[in-house]
């Protein structure tokens, strides 16, 4: 299987995906990742670990429809295309 740019689009959907059906309550509070457990104060940085989680927080907000409709795009290429 050659490495081109469908299989890299393909490869970043399901990334998107991935990062799109993560719990915050059931995943990432286990993890230590939930939104209540990081506390910064006013003034400091944010840390790594905070523009990770607000990262993820963007990306399920922003590309939620995006995605059910590229799924779509995708599967019935797949279908059709095999």
């Amino acid at each position: 299987m050659a490495f081109t740019l469908w299989t890299l689009f393909e490869a970043s959907l399901l990334c998107l995906n991935a990062v799109c059906v993560l719990n915050e309550e059931r995943f990432l509070a286990k993890v230590g990742w939930a939104s209540w457990q990081n506390v910064q104060g006013f003034g400091e940085s944010p840390t790594m670990k905070a523009q990770l989680l607000n990262l993820i927080r963007s990306i399920r907000t922003v590309a939620r429809v995006p995605l059910i409709f590229l799924n779509i795009v995708i599967m019935i290429m797949k279908i059709v295309l095999g």
